[in-house]
């Protein structure tokens, strides 16, 4: 009897994570994401193409945050909305926070406890300063050269501009 019954859960546990297989996952919004990207490939983070034909939101004034990193974060986001409006962030707040771009991380306060915004920030204030455009930033963004960006180097107050 318990050998029988051994088997009998055994079958049950397969059908069941077979079934798991063909329970549909969510899909990545439609507004933005990668050239070419469908529904079911979310590995690239919503973002836009394009500017909006209106002004872009404000984001969170830096002197609301204590650490100096965080600071800086919001001080040169800021002066890049564009930039950043472009730009995927690849913590996926796109599917946990709704977010469709880098710059909505920046709107709120989602960046001040999240290191991969904040890294994606400093890179594409480093890009810019080299003079690459935002398609360009967007590749490197895509490649994963944000995660070489220490983020110790911000820890100082910036000047002011």
């Amino acid at each position: 009897m318990r050998e029988l019954y051994r088997i009998l859960s055994g079958m049950l546990f397969a059908s069941l994570a077979l079934g798991l297989m063909f329970v549909p996952r969510p899909a990545m919004p439609q507004s933005g994401g990668a050239p070419g990207q469908t529904a079911q490939d979310n590995s690239i983070p919503a973002y836009h193409k394009e500017l909006p034909d209106g002004p872009l939101p404000a984001t969170m004034d830096p002197s609301q945050f204590d650490s100096p990193a965080v600071r800086n974060a919001y001080s040169v986001a800021a002066g890049m909305k564009k930039t950043l409006y472009q730009q995927p962030c690849y913590c996926h707040c796109d599917q946990h926070e709704g977010h469709g771009s880098l710059l909505d991380c920046f709107v709120g306060n989602h960046t001040a406890g999240c290191g991969v915004c904040m890294k994606e920030a400093f890179y594409v204030y480093e890009q810019l300063h080299k003079g690459k455009k935002a398609a360009q930033i967007r590749e490197g963004i895509m490649r994963g050269e944000w995660n070489q960006v220490d983020l110790k180097k911000y820890e100082t107050p910036m000047p002011p501009k």
